[in-house]
């Protein structure tokens, strides 16, 4: 995001992320009434109370995607306190969100969970992510083995699946927190909800207050987004791969050297 009201009671209170005059980083009008073109600008001009200070120790390639991805997945550990060391928390998906809640849950001191629909994810989830444990929610009984054993799950998955079997692996009180969006709402069935008084909530990205420390963060812990580093011309191949879930995890456009005149 690049700008909002600063006078709401959710500016007020640094969660500018929820104002209702939120401006997005692109595709949405500018207070001048031009429209945001975010990382496909050749140069920006922004309010300062946007801009995050990059600490030096991190590389601005792979903490591009933190100021997104990086956000959206520490604000609901933090928020719904899925923050405390040794906690059991769940993370649905390996994805760009999924691999950096891992990290970020771990280097919060939390015991990791990676709930996955690939078998073949394990080996990257456990070894070089350093999640503790891995489960593949396709099988009926790893899913009734771990009934009842998490105190929270981040479902970082947009594709849409099932939230009963999720309800089923958290403890009471327990917190399963929607950050996806699926192309079609999600069937719920609300007794799992009851029994256990067991809550459903969502999150997006973060206050600018809270994105600084994220950033902080990052930076203490050397948490980096694992890239693919592409030029501009590569956007549609690009584009292309994604679609078929073809990028470790996020690609991150080289616009300095694509816009820098060859000698």
């Amino acid at each position: 995001m690049v700008g909002s009201c600063h006078s709401c009671d959710n500016c007020m209170n640094n969660l500018e992320n929820y104002c209702p005059k939120m401006i997005f980083t692109y595709g949405t009008k500018y207070y001048d009434g031009a429209v945001t073109h975010g990382g496909y600008s050749n140069i920006m001009v922004v309010n300062e109370h946007f801009a995050v200070s990059i600490p030096e120790n991190l590389p601005l390639d792979a903490t591009a995607p933190l100021l997104c991805a990086g956000i959206t997945v520490y604000s609901p550990l933090r928020f719904y306190g899925l923050d405390k060391p040794g906690l059991r928390v769940g993370v649905v998906g390996l994805g760009g969100l999924g691999h950096l809640a891992v990290k970020f849950a771990k280097a919060m001191g939390t015991n990791v969970t990676v709930i996955s629909t690939s078998p073949s994810k394990q080996k990257e989830a456990l070894e070089n992510l350093g999640a503790d444990s891995f489960l593949v929610s396709r099988d009926q009984d790893q899913l009734q083995a771990a009934i009842g054993t998490l105190y929270g799950i981040i479902d970082t998955v947009s594709a849409q699946h099932p939230l009963l079997p999720l309800l089923g692996l958290l403890k009471s009180h327990g917190k399963l927190v929607i950050l996806g969006i699926p192309g079609k709402p999600f069937e719920l069935q609300v007794f799992p909800l009851i029994q256990g008084r067991k809550l459903l909530g969502g999150s997006m990205i973060g206050g600018m207050k809270e994105t600084q420390e994220m950033i902080d963060f990052a930076a203490e812990h050397n948490i980096k987004t694992d890239i693919e580093v592409i030029a501009m011309d590569y956007v549609n191949t690009a584009m292309d791969r994604l679609l078929k879930g073809d990028v470790k995890y996020r690609f991150v456009i080289d616009i300095g050297n694509t816009l820098r005149p060859s000698s």
